[in-house]
């Protein structure tokens, strides 16, 4: 949809993801006139890529201490986020089924979800824009300075003429075509007005601080592989490439423990993988200890008795000998913990890998610069300013505890940003 340049919109969200969609709906549901500019050539193609295509889309537990701000995370999510997202999910028209208390669309596929949230925006009547670049935007104040009636200035540089598509039905070719149109034609400024102004672009919310003038913490991406090695052992880990074993992660900081969680862990040659892995990526830095325990599920005293019953039953056997884990651990393991002399890996981290596959950023716009929980920027040079989702510095573990937050903290600033525009 082209941008009514003509017009004054109650609220301009930036960024069409998950948290600016979810904004513009509950802006819009409030009474305001609502229109999303977005970069890409569609909105809401962010949320196709979730839950490996299943859209993992909230957790039936959302507890604030799995947020990087636990006390923000509690205060805009408010006392009871289930229901929140519940009742969001309904007005959008999404049916919802837990496994293992994360939530999903009864389908189980993402674009099911992505087009129900579209249509409930365009119900609203909110307006998609895309393929649209925010160049600059200014505060103008009314004459007199009253508050409430100025507005925001906002350059934007698009296409000269709407993007030309594939048709045939076929999504991806069609999203392919128009992209590729969209680099080769001819860009134009326009400047869009608006009362509001909700920020809600995850991954690039440095260019969005700088051009609005507000404070932001360097980004980084997580939810994804931990790289990290054996203390002299560099290619002990190569062994174990593609090998899933249950086990409990344990992560200490200068010796002190911070952090432990256990479920299925990936070897890979530079390091580990999976859920567990990626929840240890939003926690650990370089030069941490990591200890993976493969027997976790043991007391000590229990693990003791084990290995004297099996000592017992497979002798002459002994424990430094790989075949003696054979019927209990993959050979690989039971070769590397017989080399170790030990029943753990204690594993050094140098960083995250694999950074494409990261899920979220952590990183953003800080929250002492923001008023919680209506998510009003409180700067005085920047009124009638909101931002929500991955722009500000929030990220929490796997499981839809981050697309819980984008679309509470969306709804939380798409309803203050109504109020502040259509007020008076």
């Amino acid at each position: 949809m082209p941008i009514d340049v003509s017009a004054t919109y109650d609220v301009a969200v930036i960024g069409g993801g998950a948290s600016g969609l979810a904004a513009a709906f509950c802006a819009a549901r409030a009474g305001a006139r609502v229109a999303v500019l977005e970069r890409d050539v569609f909105c809401g193609l962010p949320i196709l890529a979730t839950g490996n295509g299943r859209c993992n889309l909230s957790n039936t537990n959302l507890d604030p201490a799995r947020y990087r701000h636990p006390d923000v995370a509690r205060a805009v999510m408010g006392p009871d986020p289930e229901r929140e997202v519940a009742d969001l999910t309904d007005a959008w028209g999404i049916v919802t089924c837990s496994i293992d208390d994360r939530l999903y669309p009864f389908s189980r596929r993402a674009e099911s979800v992505r087009d129900a949230l579209l249509a409930a925006c365009a119900r609203q009547g909110v307006e998609l824009c895309c393929g649209l670049d925010l160049v600059e935007a200014s505060y103008e104040r009314a004459a007199g300075g009253a508050e409430g009636q100025g507005a925001w200035n906002l350059v934007v540089e698009g296409p000269e003429r709407p993007l030309r598509g594939k048709r045939g039905g076929d999504f991806h070719a069609d999203l392919r075509a128009r992209r590729r149109d969209l680099k080769q034609t001819p860009r134009v400024r326009h400047t869009v007005a608006a009362r509001s102004v909700i920020i809600a672009c995850g991954g690039s919310s440095l260019a969005m601080a700088s051009c609005f003038g507000l404070p932001h913490i360097e980004e980084r991406p997580v939810l994804c592989p931990v790289a990290c090695s054996i203390d002299d052992r560099s290619r002990a880990l190569a062994a174990l490439d593609g090998l899933r074993v249950d086990a409990r992660l344990t992560l200490l900081h200068d010796g002190i423990e911070t952090w432990r969680e256990a479920g299925e862990v990936l070897f890979r040659p530079y390091g580990v993988s999976g859920i567990v892995a990626f929840d240890l990526s939003r926690r650990a830095l370089p030069g941490d200890e990591v200890v993976l325990d493969p027997f976790y599920t043991f007391s000590p005293e229990e693990l003791d008795s084990l290995m004297s019953r099996r000592a017992s039953a497979l002798a002459p056997l002994t424990p430094g000998n790989p075949s003696w884990y054979d019927g209990f651990l993959a050979r690989p393991l039971a070769e590397l913990l017989t080399e170790l002399g030990t029943t753990t890996i204690r594993l050094r981290v140098q960083g995250t890998a694999d950074e494409r596959v990261a899920q979220v950023r952590a990183g953003g716009i800080p929250f002492e610069a923001v008023d919680v929980p209506s998510l009003r920027i409180s700067s005085s040079a920047a009124p009638y300013l909101f931002a929500c989702g991955e722009a500000l510095d929030m990220d929490a573990d796997c499981g839809g505890f981050n697309l819980a937050w984008a679309w509470l903290s969306g709804k939380r600033a798409g309803e203050s940003a109504a109020q502040a525009a259509t007020r008076g």
